[in-house]
């Protein structure tokens, strides 16, 4: 079965899937793993979607990565 973004648990070790979309579930779980500044933008968004495999716990990082102080 495929992976439910509405109702299915997201983990770090959750792939992300062809079915993917950045949902209120999607932002909770990156609002917890990243705190509450965590914001989409069309950048982040597009590095998600760009066909490189990656799992729930990537994109938490490549978020924290992009938005680290410098």
């Amino acid at each position: 079965m495929p992976f439910d973004w509405h109702s299915d648990p997201i983990t770090r070790d959750v792939p992300v899937t062809k079915t993917y979309k950045s949902m209120q579930s999607v932002r909770r779980f990156l609002v917890g793993e990243c705190g509450p500044a965590f914001r989409f933008d069309r950048a982040f968004m597009a590095w998600i979607r760009n066909d490189i495999p990656k799992t729930m716990g990537d994109v938490a990082d490549e978020w924290r990565r992009r938005h680290a102080p410098h």
